[in-house]
């Protein structure tokens, strides 16, 4: 069978060019973190970087020396800018877009790199520089907007990020909120950014106008106002909303969530006027509002469902020190005991129990945990369990919506402290920014209390399983307690209570997931103990 070309198509075929294919460079383990290597792609030379889980391409050619050696130069962070420093006149290289610092008409070309089941690819176009496209982000808090911090300093001029939050200010530390309560730090003290940081950055903020609606099939969120904005791309930071338990009286006056600024204010509002409070949840955060309000001169009675107070963090031996330790602050606590109503007509005038006992109250702060708010990405049709699904690039179920922090659900898990978060800002940063790839594998936490005067670690699992053993020091005299979980001379966990300054080096430990052998019987002693008796 025989074929024959039209030659009246001679010459569009002759103009004809190949589809613009990703090329196979090497496995993405091939390259060392922080160097580069060069292939010859399509008969040009392109140096392929990776900085820590991160791959960028650039032209191999260094214009200002003449030769082929920017896959020779050094990669880092050269205030905020991923670079590559040419090995012969030292000018610096964007990774991100091929800009040189020292002579923007020295620029290199930068191109499309991705790594695909362990696999370096990359095109041999060079990236086309494209008008900046639309950033959503709903919700201002801690999570969110580092991720907006990070992916400015990785692509300051890919979008225009418009930030829509429920709150009538800027981003704040929502951990510092109890040193606020307590009076050791006041609202101005805990601002991350300023109105004023939003408009040096270029970013429209919406504040006090929070995102009702996400309409994907045409891109456009809908906010409370009835303002409309259309997206590219939406970061998602809707955050976490308290427990509320459902019991009688839970929308009396003067009972009140520890989640935001409002709630302290309500609460420092009450401890001008009253002087009686109760606080539902012996958890980290009820600790932290109990000790707040005693500061603030009130009577605090502490309730909690269990007989050991921070259970998720603290083992039985740990919790009666640090319960002891409250009482001598002037915390009283009811153990034990579930509450059934909230008593009161206009405003909260105490509680009762299900064993019937009732205590009087001009003040009830619920602190009995959060759950992720999935309400909007429901609606908008995300996937959703107990939190929003993302996978290990913090993308949703829809390709154009990322996600990150305490509204997130990945491999099965939430996350409530805040390095986590930090963690999950880094690799959502990378991927909106498309200047290679990295990926959140989950995390380790630790947890400690914020109660001056009390020093608490807890980190890991410090229960343990059948195949486990805990190594423990008590000293009661002295108030320190120290229990280490291990497990195939690795460890799993850690409590410490009283003596706190060795946590950073158990966690590393536990991190790294180093072979413990050869310290074991210097383990509780500390990290300059084991480091002298080596």
């Amino acid at each position: 069978m025989s074929s024959a070309v039209d030659m009246n198509n001679v010459s569009s075929l002759s103009s004809y060019k190949p589809r613009n294919e990703w090329k196979f460079i090497c496995a993405f383990d091939d390259i060392t973190p922080q160097t580069g290597v060069c292939a010859l792609v399509d008969g040009k030379q392109i140096a392929i970087f990776r900085f820590d889980d991160m791959v960028f391409a650039v032209d191999n050619y260094d214009p200002a020396s003449e030769a082929n050696v920017i896959s020779r130069g050094l990669v880092g962070d050269l205030n905020g800018e991923l670079v590559v420093a040419s090995p012969i006149y030292k000018h610096h290289y964007s990774l991100v877009s091929g800009r040189c610092l020292e002579d923007p008409e020295n620029s290199i070309a930068a191109y499309p790199v991705r790594v695909m089941d362990g696999k370096v690819w990359v095109q041999s176009a060079p990236l086309k520089r494209a008008g900046r496209r639309k950033l959503v982000v709903i919700g201002n808090g801690m999570a969110g907007m580092r991720a907006v911090e990070e992916l400015l300093q990785l692509a300051p001029n890919t979008y225009d990020i418009t930030v829509f939050g429920s709150e009538p200010h800027g981003n704040y530390n929502r951990i510092l909120l109890s040193p606020v309560l307590s009076g050791e730090k006041k609202a101005d003290d805990i601002m991350i950014n300023s109105l004023d940081w939003y408009a040096e950055k270029g970013i429209t903020l919406h504040a006090g106008d929070p995102v009702i609606e996400i309409d994907r099939k045409h891109r456009v969120v809908k906010a409370k106002s009835g303002l409309e904005v259309p997206y590219d791309r939406i970061l998602l930071a809707t955050g976490s909303n308290p427990i509320v338990l459902p019991i009688p009286g839970k929308y009396l006056s003067g009972v009140v969530t520890f989640r935001d600024l409002h709630d302290v204010d309500v609460m420092l509002a009450a401890s001008k006027q009253y002087k009686r409070a109760v606080v539902i949840g012996g958890g980290l955060l009820g600790l932290e509002a109990a000790y707040g309000l005693k500061r603030r001169g009130m009577e605090v009675m502490v309730v909690h469902l269990l007989d050991t107070l921070m259970e998720r963090q603290l083992d039985k031996a740990a919790a009666d020190l640090l319960k002891a330790s409250l009482e001598k602050r002037g915390l009283n606590f009811k153990m034990a005991a579930k509450t059934a109503e909230i008593l009161g007509d206009q405003r909260v005038t105490g509680v009762r129990f299900e064993d019937g006992e009732q205590l009087h109250a001009d003040l009830v702060v619920m602190a009995a945990g959060i759950r992720p708010n999935v309400e909007l990405a429901k609606s908008a049709g995300l996937r959703c369990e107990r939190g929003v699904i993302v996978d290990d690039s913090m993308q949703t179920f829809d390709p154009s919506i990322y996600a990150v922090g305490e509204c997130v659900q990945h491999r099965n898990l939430t996350y409530g402290l805040v390095a986590p978060l930090w963690d999950q800002a880094r690799v959502c940063a990378i991927h909106l920014a498309e200047v290679g790839v990295s990926y959140y594998r989950g995390s380790l936490i630790s947890t400690q209390l914020k109660v001056t005067g009390i020093d608490l670690f807890s980190a890991g699992d410090f229960v343990g399983g059948p195949n486990s053993e805990a190594l423990v020091m008590k000293d009661a005299k002295r108030g320190i307690y120290k229990r280490i979980v291990i497990e195939d001379n690795k460890i799993k966990g850690a409590v410490l209570y009283g003596d706190t300054k060795d946590g950073p080096w158990y966690f590393e430990l536990m991190n790294e997931q180093r072979d413990i052998g050869s310290l074991r019987d210097r383990l509780l002693f500390g990290a300059s103990f084991a480091d002298s008796a080596a």
